[in-house]
């Protein structure tokens, strides 16, 4: 079953707290932003624009975060952030209970809160290795996915379920509720000022100084490539609502296929996080990312092929267990592998690559199923992510014999 050794240690018990009641709300937001979209203009293609709008500030404000989250306390780095998602939230609310119909604002909304996520993300995952020793490192990260697989289940569920009877504004309102709850549980966290000196201001010298880091890390840089490969080529989520209403019948305001959609990948993932204790006491993490990735695109192949919605839930599902594998040996590999003087930055680049990998997602399978109908495009991109891991994972033999560290911090 999950280990819970983590949650022994109080501190870290508060910030995976802080996790749970945001990841429900969270996806409410995450559902009701490209149903809305999809309302106002009738195309997956301006469902796609949302993730290159949200992707700017992503790319921006995790590589800067990063730097912040290094020099300054990340404790009230954490407050600012959590803070600002929160305002965005309600203003979602606004717009849509005013009903003011502007695809434009719905987009400047959600590239504002997606840079307040970039800078609150590498703040929040850089204090882990501060909580926990390094043994646990694995253990704390399967703890920390399950927490957001499960809300990542219901979520979209209850989204599914409240969207026709309450419509979207309640969606984006709960949203704010569960943020602002959220903040208790990081204001009882223990001050994490820098180790390295008195907390100063970050500048451009410091994310360049993370990017060298970065460039003698290459068993770092393997697990970002590979992980830009399976979410750029193979999260078709930008084609959920098309398939929900076209393929899977959906009536246009919305229903449970949509929301069973945006449950199925995390369902399976949940499933495999409750029982992660094996993948805890792995030591061959290259090659545990390595089979996750593969049993991913593998899992995209089959979604792509399917023309009925229960058949579709399982390969997306299936997708999630092969995603929680290789999530929770990619986050242990990246809290073990980099120093705490250099842990914010390198979760920046890990926030950009984890969350922008799928708005460049959302793009390029928004374009694609325009084109080609959404079926031949996912099913394309499984085939890519096949044929991208393979290659990849040869050239990078040290990513494949990469063992885990033990010991204490």
């Amino acid at each position: 079953m999950l280990d819970t050794r983590p949650l022994r240690v109080v501190a870290y018990r508060r910030l995976w707290v802080s996790t749970i009641v945001t990841a429900v709300g969270s996806q409410f937001t995450a559902v009701a932003v490209p149903k809305q979209i999809y309302d106002l203009t009738g195309s997956s293609g301006y469902v796609g624009l949302a993730g290159a709008v949200a992707l700017v500030p992503l790319l921006v404000f995790g590589l800067w975060g990063g730097a912040v989250a290094d020099t300054v306390d990340r404790r009230k780095l954490l407050l600012v952030t959590n803070i600002g998602i929160a305002v965005t939230s309600v203003l979602l609310w606004v717009q849509a209970a005013l009903g003011l119909g502007s695809v434009w604002v719905v987009l400047a909304l959600l590239a504002a809160q997606q840079g307040f996520f970039a800078m609150n993300a590498p703040a929040r995952s850089a204090s882990i290795a501060r909580l926990v020793p390094v043994e646990q490192l694995a253990a704390a990260s399967a703890l920390g996915s399950t927490v957001m697989v499960f809300g990542a289940v219901f979520g979209p569920l209850l989204a599914g379920t409240l969207l026709p009877v309450f419509g979207l504004s309640v969606l984006y309102l709960v949203d704010a509720l569960a943020l602002t709850v959220a903040l208790w549980a990081v204001w009882r966290l223990p001050p994490m000022p820098p180790l390295d000196g008195p907390a100063r201001r970050a500048g451009l010298s410091d994310v360049v100084a993370g990017f060298r880091y970065l460039a003698v890390q290459k068993v770092l840089l393997a697990s970002f490539l590979l992980d830009i490969i399976a979410m750029v080529f193979g999260m078709p989520r930008a084609l959920f609502p098309e398939l929900a209403e076209r393929t899977f019948g959906d009536p246009p305001g919305g229903g449970l296929a949509l929301g069973l959609l945006y449950a199925a990948m995390p369902v399976g993932a949940f499933l495999c996080g409750l029982f992660s204790g094996p993948l805890t006491r792995v030591r061959r993490h290259g090659v545990g990312v390595t089979v996750g990735v593969l049993a991913w695109g593998v899992a995209v192949l089959g979604f792509g092929l399917s023309h009925a919605l229960w058949p579709a839930l399982v390969f997306m599902a299936l997708g999630g267990v092969a995603d929680m594998v290789s999530m929770v040996f990619r986050g242990a590999m990246l809290q073990a592998a980099a120093t705490d003087e250099m842990r914010g930055r390198m979760q920046g680049v890990f926030i950009v690559v984890v969350a922008g990998g799928p708005r460049l997602a959302d793009l390029l399978h928004g374009s694609m199923g325009a084109a080609v109908g959404a079926g031949p495009a996912i099913a394309a991109g499984g085939v890519l992510v096949l044929v991208a891991t393979v290659v990849a994972v040869v050239s990078l033999g040290a990513f494949w014999r990469y063992r885990a560290p033990s010991g204490h911090s």
